[in-house]
């Protein structure tokens, strides 16, 4: 298939990048090439076969609307393959650090994430008013302090 826009040297490397993008999602889903034909072909897309695909993971040939839309149906993320651009924000990465805070901040109590929340943005938020009983505040170790637990025992530690 010709391209639309014609850049001169660019459209070989246009469509090699879209080719390796491709072959890298068709790659990170465990599926083959036949696979990816297979889906096309399901999906009614003329001319879907392995050699096809093949021909777009090295940029000799582009894949047509329906082929993208096709394997889209299937979870491949088809804006990446032709922008390099992923859908949707970034995954967000938190440190261990922050993955226990918010472990500890989803498993207290509405009073406790108001008063962690009120710490961490400087306000007067309300304290918990008692230790033990319903809520509790143990510190063991190295200065850790676990705030929300059940009874008078310490909350279980996460792993």
């Amino acid at each position: 298939m010709e391209p639309i826009i014609s850049i001169g040297n660019k459209d070989m490397e246009i469509f090699i990048s879209i080719g390796e993008r491709l072959k890298e999602e068709r790659e990170a889903m465990g599926k083959t090439q036949s696979d990816f034909a297979e889906i096309a072909s399901a999906a009614g897309v003329p001319g879907a076969t392995r050699q096809s695909q093949a021909k777009y993971e090295k940029g000799l040939a582009s894949p047509s609307a329906a082929y993208l839309s096709a394997i889209a149906q299937q979870g491949v993320d088809v804006r990446y393959i032709l922008t390099g651009d992923r859908e949707g924000p970034p995954p967000l990465v938190l440190s261990a650090e922050e993955q226990t805070m918010l472990n500890y901040f989803r498993d207290a109590s509405k009073e406790v994430r108001r008063a962690a929340l009120g710490a961490l943005l400087g306000a007067n938020a309300p304290a918990v008013s008692h230790v033990g009983g319903t809520h509790s505040q143990h510190s063991s170790g190295t200065g850790a302090i676990h705030i929300g637990g059940i009874g008078n025992a310490p909350p279980k530690r996460r792993g």
